[in-house]
Parts: C-alpha cells; structure tokens; sequence
C-alpha cells in the first residue's frame, strides 16, 4: 500500500504547513495550540493523521454550526471518504472511523432518524429516580474501597471506574463484567495499538449480552432497544445494528462521562472560586460541571463528516470525499464569538460539547450522562468534605489523545472515614 498523498491534496501541498494530529500540546497546552492554527490556517485547518492521511480540522465556531446544520452536504456517511484505498487493515483509528459497520454514527437520512428514535426510547425508559440510586451505591462502593486509607487517585481508582459501572446496569450487563470494559474502552477510544483489541472485547461483551436478551428479556435499555426495532416490521434494524449502537451507546457515554467527572473535580480542587466552597451547595457543583463543558470538555476533537460534493468551508475549498473533524474544543474557545475570553459562561449551554445537529448526542443520553456525572462529584465531596489535591496543580498531565481530554491521575489526600458498606 502506497504511503505517498494522492495528488493535488490540500493538506499536503507544498507550503500547506498541514497539522499532524498528535503531539503533546494536545495535552499541554490545547488553548494556545487552536489560537495558533487559526493565526496560521483560519477556522478549518489542514491536519494530518497517523499513515499522513489528510483531513480538514473544523475549528471555527460557525464554521462548525454550518457543517453540523447541514447533514446532506457534510454527510456522516464515511463510504464518501476518498482515502480508504490508503487505510490499512490494521489502522488504529479504524474503531473511530468505521467502514461498512452498520452503526447509527454512520448512517443517514431516514434511517438515521428511526434509529436515533429507537435509542432516545430506550434511554427515556430509564427510571431517573433508578439512575441516579444506582449511580450513588456504585459511587458509595468505590468510595468505601478507599475512603479509610486518607489518600487515593480519583481518576483509577473512582472515575474511571463509576460511569461504565452505572451504564452496565441500566444496558442489562452483569456488574461483574463492569471493570473488564474499562480498559477495553479506553484502549479503543485513544487509537493507539491495543485499538483493535479493545473493540474486539467489547464487540464479545455486546455480543453475549444482545444473545441473552433476545432469549430472556428484561427491564433494561438493551430489551427495549430489540424490541422496538422488532416492531419496526420490516424496516427494521437487525441485531447487528443494534449490536452496533449498544457499542457506540457505551463508548459514547462511559470515557466522556468519566473525563467529565475528574475535570470537575480538578477544577473545583484548583480554582479558588470552588475551592472555598467545596463543603457547601449544589450551585458550585452545576456552575463547575457547566464550565468544564465550555473550558475543558471532555471530547475535543471527533470524527467526522465527509464532503458529498466539492464545496467551500470557512475559506477552503473543499474537495469530494475529504473528511472534516469536528474541533469541539477549539469552537468552544473561537475568539470570533467570544470576544472576551475571561468572561464566564455561566449558565450559558451553546457550547458543541454534545455536538449539534442531527448527530449530535441524543437528549436522553445527555440526562444519562449528566446524572451519572453529577452525582460522582456530589457523593464524593459528602464523603470526602476535606478532600485535597495532594501534588501541585501544575504537575498534573493529560491522557495522550487528541480525541478526548481526560486527566491520567488526580492524587487527593483527606481524613480518613468509615466505609459504609456499598456496592461496589
């Protein structure tokens, strides 16, 4: 397989100065990296991933709107790539970027608006007193495990650990298979070498669960999602379908979910306007969750749209069949619409952290991940009222993605206490 770019690609023209997307700033300093290539390229920049394949990096915050607003022309359809004679069988990003899967990211049109359907019903049949109770005895169990020691890493051993935990419950999986996604979420979702692994085991997980539901129903997200696409008739999803989107439903709502939780809690752990109030109301820990989304979200960067046709973006002229990026990050910060970036945001919700548009999250998956995240850091600091950051603020790193934003540890120290005895 040829490793050259295709001719005439505008990523790599010569003097394009095209952005690999990798490196450490991702991690380091992402604010400085975006401002930099907007200064260099304007608001969709040319970028290159791993193999130099190009891509297009939207990261302007119109720009974004009028690319998610569109979904005929920046289709999610990724047989439209023009790249895939250069993809490799073994790719690492090849879980992010599907071909021929029969998953919901990447279908279209009427089809798509069934089958987001089919998830918001079964998300929506989740009790949300039940959610949340759930969420509280995993979070009190996985607290109980460290609570009597005065010191732990919040991110290993509490929030890596509780959004998949709350997710297996409500999706029907057993608890004892929890731990086991953790890692294989994660190594899918980085895109780094254990990529295909990690979707492998998940892809067996799924697979025995959608075999037991189909023979023993239940009252859980995996029944209901069957059973409506049954009553479907023929236009229908097959179990394969529904197989897919449990995994893109797990993927999707556990590591952005767990990132959201240990940015949280890093910021109210690091800035004195949450610090003097960690003991206190809810209001700092809605403020904290709502900033985070703004300032620090969890997923940076997705993939992708593919051009239908040749057009124009933000300046650039787009070819057919190149793949667009979503830069959620970078739109959240375009100076172009906040003009003023010490302004808080309050309560301000028009961030693209969900994305937006007919892929953007569904609604019901949004409350999902919101419960789940909330109250991690509310039973947390009830347990913990003294919990302190236990290294300085400066030396806390990144997980290496440019997908997601995730801390790799947040070490806390706190006055020990009693376990409860919860589940865990």
């Amino acid at each position: 397989m040829t490793t050259t770019p295709p001719p005439g690609c505008p990523a790599h023209a010569p003097g394009s100065g095209a952005v690999p997307l990798s490196g450490p700033r991702f991690q380091t300093d992402p604010v400085a990296l975006y401002r930099e290539m907007r200064r260099e390229h304007g608001p969709v920049v040319p970028v290159t991933l791993p193999g130099d394949i190009p891509a297009w990096l939207v990261t302007g915050y119109r720009e974004l709107h009028q690319l998610t607003s569109d979904p005929a022309l920046f289709s999610r359809d990724s047989e439209l790539w023009n790249q895939w004679d250069r993809i490799p069988a073994d790719w690492p990003l090849l879980p992010m970027i599907g071909h021929r899967q029969p998953s919901i990211l990447y279908t279209v049109g009427e089809r798509h608006t069934r089958r987001a359907q089919v998830i918001s019903d079964a998300l929506e049949g989740v009790d949300p007193f039940e959610l949340k109770r759930y969420a509280e005895q995993f979070a009190d169990g996985l607290i109980d495990a460290f609570c009597t020691k005065g010191e732990t890493d919040i991110i290993s051993r509490y929030a890596m650990l509780l959004p998949v935990r709350v997710l297996a419950k409500i999706y029907g999986i057993p608890d004892e298979q929890g731990p086991g996604l953790v890692e294989a979420l994660n190594d899918m979702i980085d895109g780094r070498e254990r990529a295909l692994a990690g979707q492998q085991h998940i892809t067996q997980t799924m697979t025995g669960l959608l075999a037991t539901k189909q023979a023993t129903p239940g009252q859980d997200v995996t029944s209901r999602m069957l059973a409506d696409a049954d009553a479907l008739g023929p236009d229908g999803f097959s179990p394969m379908e529904v197989l897919q989107d449990l995994m893109v439903m797990m993927a999707a709502g556990h590591q952005p979910t767990a990132d959201w939780i240990g940015n949280t809690l890093r910021l109210m752990l690091t800035d004195d306007r949450f610090t003097a109030s960690l003991s206190g109301g809810r209001h700092s820990v809605a403020e904290a969750m709502n900033e985070v989304l703004w300032e620090d979200t969890p997923t940076q960067n997705v993939a992708g749209r593919w051009a239908a046709r040749d057009t124009r973006l933000g300046g650039r002229a787009i070819a057919a069949g190149d793949l667009l990026l979503l830069g959620l990050a970078a739109a959240n910060g375009d100076p172009q619409v906040r003009t003023d970036a010490s302004v808080l945001t309050g309560g301000n919700n028009a961030f693209f952290s969900f994305g937006h548009g007919e892929h953007r999250c569904p609604f019901p998956a949004q409350e999902t991940a919101e419960v789940i995240a909330r109250t991690a850091v509310e039973v947390l600091l009830d347990r913990l009222p003294d919990i302190d950051l236990a290294v300085p603020a400066a030396s806390l790193t990144r997980r290496p993605s440019p997908w997601l934003r995730g801390l790799t540890a947040l070490p806390v120290t706190f006055t020990p206490t009693p376990a409860l005895g919860g589940t865990v």
